[in-house]
């Protein structure tokens, strides 16, 4: 009896030294890491024209990996946000909700800390705040929550045409169910009309539900005037800041937001994990999604996963640090690409640029298709839309809602920049781009015939 619990003790040792190995080891990685990119920054460009060996940022079991501007897909998490998740992957793995003895206790204590951090950028109450899986739970939850919870007496719903998939298919998913719905248009700078908004509103709207910035092509909405408009009709207002949270000013209070959608995998934190502000004064009823043990005030149960939780109120905490030095950045970088861009002939904005966020950048090459483009830019990962929408051939419906046409919406490319993009990989990217789009317009029979002065509008084309 006495070697067997003598050869346990002894495992158990060997696993928590690996353990405490393996996290040292990684965060001295993560340590590594962040001096790389600080230095990187601090770096001027060395040359406008980079090697193509030179665009991959390291040799990988994938091989080769490219220069990453998918920044609206998701970010890569930051180090201190790994090195602040690690003590919960080994030593601290109490459960936050039990609530009778120390290994509770403690994460408990961390989970609430996070989500203070989470409610700090928004100037929340960190009873606000609801964590869930991702800002697409939360705005199922907000949506058809607020919806079925009034549902008695109020059956309408107002939203955009270019808001998030998972908005537009709830909304969809409850005109199934007897409600009815407004989508209200966009201008050509992808803006809604607050005339329209408020002509919209009726009776019986229980929520308006309009996107902080696009997620493709980063046009802000003026969030704070919706805000006075539904308070002042007595509507609920939510909106989806997957891609706005941390990245532009957000304050619930001043602007009269009811509810809102936040991501951690956005704001260089862990996947898998978001937040949903619910305000408390004057409280706003849902009919939660998820049943059971009533975590989350009852309105998501589930048991917490401290590593995300935690890991998700440090990218909070950071990004509300580095605000600044972040928009500075961001911003310097996407005037260079966006200038660069644009210098080519037959090339568009797209979107609003007074109200945009600086880190999405979506520009439409004409006489280009956009997916030839993106296949020639194997050494650079892009996208022509929403990741959500990426596997679909079709046009982008928000493009479309700006008054794009096909062709055009079919040649654009959205670039997203952020904390980690340095310099010498935006150079490299133009580069690339003025390169191998002139290559392939010069495959292009219609930028030939552009190119002799003729006018495609007035060719009549014939179906074989």
């Amino acid at each position: 009896m006495l070697p067997e619990v003598a050869t346990n003790i002894l495992k158990a040792s060997s696993i928590r030294l690996f353990a405490t190995n393996a996290a040292r080891a990684t965060s001295q990685t993560a340590v590594n890491r962040m001096a790389s990119v600080t230095e990187r920054k601090k770096k001027p460009t060395e040359e406008a024209h980079i090697n193509f060996k030179n665009a991959y940022r390291d040799d990988s079991k994938f091989g080769k990996r490219p220069i990453y501007l998918d920044m609206q897909a998701t970010t890569p998490v930051d180090p201190r946000v790994l090195d602040k998740m690690l003590p919960f992957l080994t030593g601290l793995y109490g459960n936050p909700h039990s609530s009778t003895h120390s290994y509770g206790w403690e994460t408990d204590k961390e989970v609430e800390k996070a989500r203070k951090n989470v409610a700090d950028v928004i100037n929340a109450d960190p009873r606000e705040i609801i964590f869930t899986s991702g800002a697409t739970e939360c705005n199922n939850t907000a949506i058809k929550g607020v919806a079925r919870f009034y549902g008695k007496t109020k059956h309408h719903i107002i939203t955009t045409q270019t808001e998030h998939k998972c908005v537009l298919d709830s909304c969809r998913h409850l005109q199934d169910e007897g409600f009815e719905v407004t989508y209200l248009p966009v201008g050509t700078d992808g803006l809604i009309d607050l005339e329209e908004l408020e002509k919209a509103i009726r009776k019986d709207t229980c929520l308006v539900s309009v996107m902080a910035v696009n997620n493709e092509i980063g046009v802000m909405q003026p969030i704070e005037e919706i805000g006075r408009i539904c308070k002042k009709h007595k509507v609920f207002f939510h909106t989806d800041c997957a891609q706005a949270y941390g990245k532009i000013p957000l304050d619930v209070n001043k602007m009269n937001i009811d509810l809102m959608s936040i991501s951690s995998h956005k704001i260089y934190g862990p996947m898998g994990i978001g937040a949903l502000y619910v305000r408390r004064r004057p409280r706003v009823r849902l009919e939660p999604l998820i049943n059971g043990g009533g975590q989350e005030r009852g309105l998501r149960s589930g048991t917490l996963a401290p590593p995300l939780v935690c890991g998700f109120g440090e990218a909070a905490r950071l990004i509300r640090e580095e605000f600044d030095d972040d928009q500075a950045y961001i911003g310097k970088l996407s005037s260079k690409l966006t200038n660069s861009l644009l210098s080519l002939p037959y090339t568009q904005f797209n979107g609003s640029k007074e109200h945009h966020f600086a880190g999405c950048v979506n520009v439409s090459f004409a006489y280009v298709e956009g997916e030839s483009l993106l296949m020639a830019l194997k050494d650079v990962a892009l996208s022509s839309g929403s990741a959500c929408t990426s596997a679909s051939l079709e046009p982008s419906y928000v493009l479309h809602a700006l008054g794009a046409d096909d062709a055009l919406a079919h040649s654009s490319i959205r670039f997203g920049i952020g904390r980690f993009t340095t310099e010498a990989e935006i150079d490299y990217v133009i580069s690339a781009i003025k390169e191998r789009v002139t290559f392939l317009r010069e495959l292009s029979p219609l930028y030939e015939m552009v190119q002799e002065g003729i006018d495609l509008s007035t060719i009549q084309w014939a179906g074989h």
